[in-house]
């Protein structure tokens, strides 16, 4: 019984110093590509009259 509650307690101390770090904002940017102006149209867009 002594040894599990010594085993316990080592558990709980080695779990205890865990930490997740989250970034608070995303670190991909993603930008729209297509639109008027740029000369960029998506692939089957063009058919479609989108660009």
């Amino acid at each position: 019984m002594k040894r599990f509650i010594i085993a316990m307690a080592v558990a709980a101390g080695t779990l205890s110093g865990c930490a997740v770090y989250v970034p608070a904002e995303p670190a991909v940017v993603v930008k729209p590509q297509g639109g008027p102006g740029n000369g960029f149209c998506p692939p089957g867009q063009a058919k479609k009259g989108n660009c």
